[in-house]
């Protein structure tokens, strides 16, 4: 007689985990997909089953944008050679927006010890009940944006008064990186503004989904946006803000029929002994304009 263990199924062990689960074969085609992978990605398992994981669905990047899945992604080195393999990517939301996850691949082998494919296992590791409970609260004070669901230029603003009087008082590094959407106005002209929003909702939630739990991502007014970043010195405020742009630049958004990417040219700084709210952020626009008048799609630190 079996008992109850004997009768669980595999298949619906995968269906309860909190992590997306997909395995290929080893031309890279989609054999499973999970409902965590479909709440994750925002592709139901019918959008992409039989599909290689390289088919405008994941597009795994790293933090310089670079595409994994032209240089060899880790299911890839895994089926080629065995080994487990554990790395932070990004991937590509269904919306548009890049969703950073840890990927563990893992190589699958028949009876004879073969390699037939590969089973990704990712995880979300974007800071989203920390950004959940930062929306309600910005709810509750009226302090939110409507439309890219940021904290407003209000809050911001007093945001930054009080870090920077913590700043002063624990001697922490402080920066501000200021933004602004390239070509915006070309946008709207040619695609409507309807898909102007949209790309500012997309490019929105590619900052707040990347930010680090203790930073604050705002809209400035317009297509300008503000992070603040707690404890960060020059090197990591750099980093960072590269990180940011790397991500946009490689973020799409689907609009009208109309595929649109966008880029943003950034202006980045740290606290000086001698400044206030209004010089921090005026020299990080500042420098944001240099980078406008260098090319665009860059950034700037001073």
């Amino acid at each position: 007689m079996k008992t109850e263990n004997e009768t669980w199924n595999p298949e619906a062990l995968l269906r309860c985990i909190h992590d997306g689960v997909y395995y290929v074969d080893l031309d890279r085609r989609i054999g499973y997909w999970n409902p965590a992978a479909e709440r994750i990605t925002g592709f139901t398992s019918e959008e992409v089953l039989g599909s290689r994981c390289s088919d405008n669905i994941l597009m795994h990047v790293d933090e310089k944008g670079v595409s994994l899945c032209a240089t060899m992604c880790p299911l890839a080195h895994t089926m080629k050679d065995g080994e487990l393999r554990e790395v932070d990517v990004y991937l590509h939301h269904k919306d548009g927006h890049r969703v950073p996850v840890y990927v563990r691949a893992s190589a699958l082998r028949n009876d004879r010890g073969d390699i037939v494919g590969a089973v990704e296992v990712f995880t979300d590791v974007s800071t989203r009940e920390a950004t959940l409970l930062k929306v309600r609260e910005l709810e509750q004070l009226a302090m939110l944006d409507g439309l890219t669901q940021l904290a407003n230029r209000r809050y911001v603003e007093g945001e930054l008064g009080s870090r920077i009087e913590e700043a002063w008082r624990y001697d922490l590094p402080f920066g501000v990186l200021f933004m602004d959407i390239d070509h915006f106005k070309k946008i709207n002209d040619q695609y409507g503004h309807e898909a102007g929003d949209a790309v500012l909702r997309t490019v929105a939630a590619t900052l707040a989904q990347n930010a680090r739990s203790f930073d604050l991502v705002g809209r400035w007014g317009g297509e300008e946006f503000v992070v603040l970043l707690r404890n960060v010195d020059s090197p990591g405020l750099e980093r960072i803000g590269e990180r940011y742009r790397h991500l946009v630049a490689q973020t799409l958004t689907h609009a009208g029929g109309e595929t649109i990417q966008a880029t943003v040219s950034m202006g980045g700084t740290i606290l000086r002994k001698d400044d206030s709210s209004d010089t921090v952020v005026r020299r990080a626009d500042q420098l944001m304009y240099r980078s406008k008048s260098e090319g665009r799609n860059r950034l700037s630190i001073g």
